[in-house]
């Protein structure tokens, strides 16, 4: 039999556990791929042309996991504000709605990151160069105004194409430049279907979302396209990041070690089709989840690719 001493001692430990999860569940962890792929990518590409300088390289990936999760917690806190969130909501943290943080609280750890990541901006800056700066400060507007802001970047039909290019391409060209000082059309081409892959973590969570959104009064691509053509454009995209891959194989820009990414393919196909004749937000979560993985997979083949290529 347990003393009141070791009850109390017990149940304090199953609070910390269920706050520990609160809080990682705030930073949205099946998002953060997308920071961690394009990080490693342009890295790998980098290995090509010069020796890698590990400092920067967790710098990078620091500084990009945190304005990743910054994101999401403005995501987080804006819908709340806006009242697009409740506690049956699927796909979010939960940390306000579900959980009683208080909204400041969830604003104030996003502003908290970006300030973390701004640092690391520094370092990086201090250690490559100082036009970075701009660059960085333009993708972290782009993560505030992603849901801020009086006009949010996430309701209207482009923030497939702003998720692509601010946390694909960019992120890619940012991590090869830091070590090369220089931004190839290699790197550029490379770039291409992570960005691609990338927005199409977010046409999904669109399509799981569309009624919602809908009633909300978004105007996001999957809602002006209708749920079946957004299912197609998904697919057409897997389709597209995976030809160009062969493009780039075949015109000799990229190794043949790079096509390792066809093992993403069944990923891919089952993202696709786990849409298929769903409505309903929760049944479409493993599709949404085969998206990410999709992303996850393909980026950490291609940059094996990349250093395989190097290596031989």
């Amino acid at each position: 039999m347990q003393s009141p001493l070791q009850t109390n001692h017990h149940s304090s430990m199953l609070k910390y556990r269920r706050d520990w999860r609160v809080w990682w569940r705030l930073t949205r962890p099946h998002t953060l791929t997308a920071a961690f792929v394009p990080v490693s990518i342009g890295t790998a590409l980098a290995f090509h042309e010069t020796s890698i300088r590990v400092s920067l390289f967790i710098a990078m990936l620091v500084a990009s996991l945190l304005i990743q999760a910054a994101t999401n917690m403005f995501n987080e806190y804006y819908d709340y504000k806006r009242g697009l969130d409740s506690p049956e909501s699927v796909g979010i943290g939960g940390a306000i709605v579900r959980e009683g943080v208080h909204p400041k609280t969830v604003l104030s750890l996003a502003i908290s990151f970006f300030a973390v990541a701004m640092l690391i901006g520094v370092y990086i800056c201090m250690n490559s160069s100082w036009w970075l700066s701009l660059v960085g400060s333009i993708c972290m507007a782009a993560g505030y105004f992603y849901t801020g802001g009086p006009v949010p970047i996430a309701y209207t039909p482009f923030g497939e194409l702003a998720a692509g290019f601010f946390m694909g391409l960019l992120i890619i060209l940012i991590s090869f430049f830091i070590q090369t000082g220089e931004v190839t059309s290699v790197a550029i081409f490379v770039s291409i279907p992570i960005a691609i892959l990338v927005g199409a973590i977010l046409l999904a969570n669109n399509i799981r979302d569309l009624d919602g959104d809908k009633k909300n009064g978004r105007k996001t691509l999957a809602i002006l396209v209708g749920r079946i053509n957004a299912i197609r454009i998904l697919a057409g995209m897997f389709t597209v990041s995976f030809i160009w891959m062969v493009g780039l194989v075949v015109l000799h820009v990229v190794s043949p070690w790079t096509l390792l990414v066809f093992f993403s393919v069944p990923k891919a196909i089952a993202a696709a089709k786990g849409f298929i004749g769903k409505t309903q937000p929760i049944d479409m979560m493993p599709a949404m989840k085969a998206t990410a993985q999709t992303n996850t997979q393909f980026g950490c083949l291609l940059a094996l690719g990349l250093l395989i290529s190097h290596w031989l």
